[in-house]
């Protein structure tokens, strides 16, 4: 015969917004390396990159630049969200969330392996998402109003 035990509930605190918006940004940041770095097994990839082109750009410090303050923002991303004040914090997530979307989506465009970068877009613009939603629905506290100092209300009116 089984002994019936209580199940106990898992403790299962709030995550703070700050740590779930640096979470998916790193998230973001790992999808979209993989992504890069699997690109790399994609037949001719290696061969343009050899020969000095990467989709129909020509590589030079000026492209490298501008592909790494690209992904630079992503990057600081992960440490801002958990330092600025809530209501920067909120505002430049909501921007640069926004602001993403497009250059994730610019991922599949002339491309050939639709299923693969198809999947790049979709996984990356849920995260993106998330981070629209969780930005957007930042919880807000009412103002404290400071309490009496005797805590009875009116009692010092009353004492003068």
């Amino acid at each position: 015969m089984r002994e019936h035990r209580p199940t106990i509930t898992l403790d299962d605190p709030r995550i703070p917004v700050r740590a779930k918006l640096a979470a998916v940004w790193t998230s973001f940041m790992f999808f979209y390396i993989y992504v890069d770095y699997l690109h790399l097994y994609k037949p001719g990839t290696l061969e343009d990159i050899l020969a000095g082109v990467v989709f129909t750009f020509d590589i030079s410090q000026s492209f490298v630049v501008i592909a790494l303050a690209l992904m630079a923002i992503p990057i600081l991303m992960i440490v801002l969200s958990m330092t600025l004040p809530a209501r920067a914090n909120r505002t430049l997530n909501l921007v640069m969330a926004s602001l993403y979307i497009p250059v994730t989506a610019f991922n599949a465009v002339g491309e050939s392996w639709l299923y693969f970068y198809g999947l790049g877009v979709v996984l990356g613009v849920i995260l993106l998402g998330y981070i629209l939603h969780s930005a957007w629905t930042w919880p807000r506290t009412a103002p404290s109003v400071a309490p009496e100092p005797s805590g009875r209300p009116g009692a010092d009116l009353a004492a003068r």
